[in-house]
């Protein structure tokens, strides 16, 4: 398949279903939920540092840096409106996920589980999740870095006539990454969530971390958007796209 239209309207199709885009859609929430519950739970020290700085990070982003790359290949392959309605999606689940854990959270727990794990625990570790100050941090990061990176790639994509994915992708990554980073840790600190030593530390570490993910992931990406592109007869072109997130529409 041709990577570059011969004119926009080789891009422009009726709406009609895809195959995989659902699946892509199920694996981009699961992972962006199960981030934000690691994120919660456990900060790790790998005993790495940059000079001064300690290496250390919330252990979602082991796994958050992928929802990333789920994003740049809806965007590439299916389009900025698609990749908004995903990203919407698991932005409606995230708040879902934290009201639902703050709901538990409210309710009296069992004698017997109080014995052996305790409601101390339990705000300890889930309670993370629900608390304001992780849901409003994590929501507008993911909001905000999310759309910059759909975005950029798919400005990037017309700019560069569908050549150099990687440049896309990891461009893209760049931004997108450092938004969502920058936002996620200062709120949630001036929050309460994370204490103000780590404030640098943890900004520095999680974006080279995320960035560095998706370059590795780079084959990984090019092999998934070859792929798709191929299953679906999909290659779209944002250019007449309406960027506004807040339109819902297709």
């Amino acid at each position: 398949m041709a990577n570059t239209p011969t004119s926009k309207d080789d891009t422009i199709r009726s709406p009609r279903g895809y195959r995989y885009y659902d699946i892509i859609m199920a694996v981009f929430v699961t992972v962006l939920l199960l981030s934000n519950i690691a994120s919660s739970a456990k900060i790790i020290d790998w005993g790495v540092s940059l000079g001064p700085l300690a290496l250390a990070f919330d252990a979602g982003t082991l796994l958050f840096p992928i929802s990333y790359i789920f994003g740049d290949v809806l965007t590439e392959v299916y389009g900025y409106k698609r990749a908004r309605r995903v990203i919407w999606v698991g932005f409606a689940m995230s708040a879902l996920m934290a009201l639902t854990f703050g709901l538990i959270g409210l309710m009296p727990g069992e004698a017997e589980w109080q014995g052996y794990a305790g409601q101390d625990a339990y705000n300890a570790i889930l309670g993370g999740v629900a608390t304001g100050g992780i849901v409003f941090a994590s929501l507008l990061a993911y909001f905000a870095g999310e759309f910059s990176n759909s975005f950029v790639l798919a400005k990037l994509k017309i700019a560069t006539e569908g050549r150099w994915l990687w440049l896309r992708t990891i461009g893209s990554t760049l931004v997108g990454q450092l938004i969502d980073t920058a936002i996620f840790v200062l709120i949630a600190t001036a929050l309460g969530v994370f204490p103000p030593a780590l404030l640098l530390t943890l900004i520095v570490t999680n974006y080279i971390f995320k960035v560095g993910i998706e370059v590795l992931m780079t084959p990984v990406t090019y092999r998934i958007v070859n792929g798709l592109k191929q299953a679906e007869g999909e290659d779209y072109y944002d250019y007449d796209t309406d960027f506004n997130p807040f339109k819902l529409g297709t």
